[in-house]
């Protein structure tokens, strides 16, 4: 077994990049995130899903703006230059996530990571994999890899 593997699964806590976007928190592990920059003007792309706003060049790099609030159901953000751009890795390409601001880094105890509710659907329970209260926030853990439709056509 992988040296940093192994301290990582002993350690009391993990880190997550915690931001909001539609008045709501949410997080994501900061394995994910490559940087976080500031809002960028897209390109827009021609029949692409409503959630993708266009892409930007990020030294060389043709990068898809996913709108974050849109692709989980939430009212979409009209993109300001107070606005930024997380720019993360999931399933090997590289995807922003325009956000409304990041907030903090916080490391949580695995145990304090809660389920997500039952009451919630399917389709909530797809994108957020539990839910984090901390310091009078309630965190959704956001997985990163629901983010983009598989291949096969569906989302």
């Amino acid at each position: 077994m992988n040296t940093a593997v192994a301290e990582a699964r002993h350690s009391k806590n993990w880190e997550f990049v915690a931001f909001r976007t539609a008045d709501q928190d949410f997080c994501v592990d900061i394995q994910m995130i490559r940087e976080i920059r500031g809002w960028t003007k897209v390109t827009i792309l021609p029949h692409a899903p409503d959630y993708v706003l266009g892409v930007i060049n990020l030294r060389g790099s043709v990068v898809p703006i996913v709108d974050l609030a849109a692709r989980l159901g939430l009212p979409s953000l009209e993109p300001q230059s107070r606005h930024v751009i997380i720019i993360a890795i999931i399933n090997s390409q590289v995807i922003g996530l325009l956000v409304e601001a990041v907030s903090d880094i916080v490391g949580i105890d695995p145990e304090n990571i809660q389920a997500t509710p039952d009451v919630a659907s399917e389709t909530t329970k797809a994108f957020v994999s539990g839910v984090i209260a901390i310091e009078g926030r309630m965190i959704r853990l956001i997985d990163l890899d629901k983010v983009l439709p598989n291949t096969n056509g569906e989302d």
